[in-house]
């Protein structure tokens, strides 16, 4: 059966097809009913299921008489650390720690937030949860403590999980001091916290919450699978937003397990045993996805990588890494590689290893340019494959689907929808476009298994970002067109959410933090083109009158700032003082021409702006 016939299938024959899907994985109860509406066109899927995701990620597997094949390969050229487990090994661990959990109180429906480098015991963690049936929330080790403290706020945990530290390539972060100052500025308090002690930095803990998680595993007993009910949440993980807060995107437990263990076939063609290496990192859904769950789902062999694919040592790091564990199957983002081929344009290191190993190539998270897509093709030989997703969808949305058949690849698309996802392009009045014609990327209603369910404790919101924006469908943030093939070009976003290396970060929360120093009056953030991120915030920061600070000292104090309440993973380096912000008569900043002449783009003066001789001026600070 073809592509074109299964895509069909998904739409028109839905349930019987996702009942298909279904049957591949262990259910306590499977499913008699597949979906179910509710408001909006929205819906749930297989309600009167019930599982457990850490049974069908391990225990089925070891059903399944691949208890002895290794599970997780842990590779730390941080910490000179290779370290494998089995999958027995790994059920073993996770059920004594989901037992230490357990002894303190955790139970089905608690949230646990997760704030880990990248190490087993992340994973660990995080099946545990899923083991008992609570909800875990992993936060990015690198996000600074305001960041962290807005997420314990949302979530409410009963528990927080950390470590003594992460590593970076030339420095120790201690992570610890980070968790203290989310707590102390959060209102919601954990009941507790467990810390991993890592060699290169020693936490104090504190008497009466802060637990070791040697000691706490010391006398734990193991815990048995907590059936829930496929539409219990498993996670929730927080992204961007167009306003401040973030956003905590709900999974569920049966449609993710249903739709991950068919996007392993699909998208990757991933068979059990199989070495599959995500290099990513657990605190984004690529981790969540690609790391921990989708792997294990399929029988594979998950490879957690604490390293960087240049500097650690060099730029030959991912090609070591796919030698030494045999990897099959590699997915990354195209920032990765743009790095590599920043500091080994000939591929020289590539020479240094034996990759034969490797199938595929698969890149996400942001748009493959072409240049990186021909450089990885000309020096590796191998299917170099674009696909899209969203953290909000936890899969594919459109792929080149070798698990059905292997199609053309056009650079600069993603190619064809994955079957479940009717996507269409729609204009600004809610109706279908012609082909080639560019516009709102969306997808009718339904969405397929896996996708997000709401946002954590505040459905409302759900409804008014993604369904209410073109009633009838998913609104993906998006914009692109679909050519006479069929084939999905996504040209970037509608609102001000930007992408630097992977990571969706929101300009209009750095501009919140920009606009809070006392001697700015107003400001702009907007993203600008960059060759190795993709995109980096650039702000335009008008100064207060009186305020006489100089300017570099500004941009200097502009840039901890940023770091501090957001992060170093902002990439937020440059502010430039102007006299004026290009607006409308009516006021509104005009972003988007802003944009085009941080990128150098030719741009039409609109009949609505306020002053047109400010834009020469703008030009004039981005050519200085």
């Amino acid at each position: 059966m073809g592509y074109n016939s299964e895509f069909r299938r998904s739409i028109d024959q839905r349930d019987e097809f996702w009942r298909e899907q279904a049957a591949a994985i262990d259910w306590i109860t499977p499913p008699d009913t597949i979906w179910r509406a509710k408001a909006n066109g929205h819906g749930e899927w297989f309600p009167d299921g019930v599982l457990n995701t850490c049974d069908v990620a391990l225990d089925a597997n070891i059903r399944a008489g691949r208890g002895d094949q290794v599970a997780l390969i842990y590779d730390s050229p941080v910490s000179q650390t290779q370290q494998s487990y089995t999958y027995n090994q790994l059920r073993d661990a996770v059920a004594r720690f989901a037992g230490a959990l357990k002894s303190q109180g955790i139970r089905k429906g608690d949230r646990v937030v997760i704030y880990m480098p990248m190490v087993p015991q992340a994973a660990v963690a995080m099946l545990a949860c899923a083991r008992l049936g609570a909800v875990h929330s992993v936060v990015f080790g690198g996000f600074a403590p305001h960041e962290l403290a807005v997420r314990i706020e949302d979530a409410r945990p009963k528990a927080l999980i950390t470590a003594s530290c992460g590593i970076e390539v030339s420095r120790v972060i201690e992570y610890k001091p980070l968790v203290d100052k989310a707590i102390a500025q959060s209102q919601h308090k954990p009941e507790f916290c467990v810390v991993l002690q890592r060699p290169q930095a020693h936490a104090d803990l504190e008497a009466g919450r802060d637990l070791d998680w040697e000691a706490l595993m010391a006398g734990a007993t193991p815990a048995e699978p907590e059936p829930v009910q496929a539409t219990d949440p498993l996670y929730i993980l927080y992204t961007s937003g167009t306003t401040g807060k973030p956003k905590g995107v709900v999974r569920d437990n049966g449609g993710h397990a249903v739709a991950l263990r068919y996007s392993m076939k699909l998208v990757y063609d991933a068979n059990p045993g199989d070495v599959f290496w995500a290099a990513s990192d657990v605190g984004w859904v690529v981790g969540h996805s690609y790391i921990v769950y989708g792997p294990l789902f399929a029988g594979c062999t998950t490879v957690l990588y604490e390293g960087k694919p240049v500097k650690t040592p060099d730029a030959g790091a991912f090609w070591r890494v796919v030698q030494d564990h045999g990897v099959n199957l590699l997915f990354t983002a195209p920032t990765a590689f743009r790095a590599v081929r920043k500091e080994d344009p000939e591929a020289d290191h590539l020479q240094r290893y034996d990759i034969s190993s490797l199938k595929r190539i698969f890149l996400a998270g942001e748009r493959l340019d072409p240049p990186t897509y021909e450089w990885l093709k000309e020096h590796t030989g191998l299917p170099v494959l674009d696909h899209w997703w969203q953290t909000e969808t936890g899969w594919a949305i459109c792929c080149n689907p070798v698990g059905i058949e292997m199609m053309e690849t056009k650079p600069g698309s993603a190619t064809v929808p994955s079957p479940g996802f009717n996507v269409q392009v729609i204009d600004i009045n809610g109706a279908q476009v012609a082909a080639g014609e560019q516009g709102q990327i969306a997808v009718k209603l339904p969405l397929p298994p896996g996708c997000m369910t709401t946002v954590w404790g505040d459905d409302d919101r759900f409804r008014k970002t993604y369904l209410d924006p073109i009633p009838g469908y998913y609104s993906s943030g998006d914009g692109g067109y679909i050519d006479d093939d069929g084939y999905v070009f996504i040209m970037g976003r509608t609102d001000d959410v930007i992408n630097v290396a992977g990571h969706r970060l929101s300009t209009g929360e750095m501009e919140e933090v920009v606009a809070s120093h006392p001697a700015v009056a107003e400001c702009c953030v907007v993203g600008a083109h960059d060759d190795l991120k993709g995109q980096v915030p650039i702000g335009l920061v008008l100064i207060k009158d009186g305020a006489t600070i100089d300017h570099d000292e500004l941009e200097e104090e502009l840039v901890e700032m940023v770091r501090d309440r957001i992060g170093a993973i902002a990439c937020f380096r440059r502010a430039m003082v102007v006299d004026r912000l290009p607006k409308t008569r009516s006021g509104k900043i005009l972003r988007r021409i802003i944009r085009q002449i941080a990128d150098g783009e030719d741009y039409s003066v609109p009949s609505t702006i306020d002053d047109p001789a400010i834009l020469e001026e703008i030009s004039e600070k981005f050519r200085g």
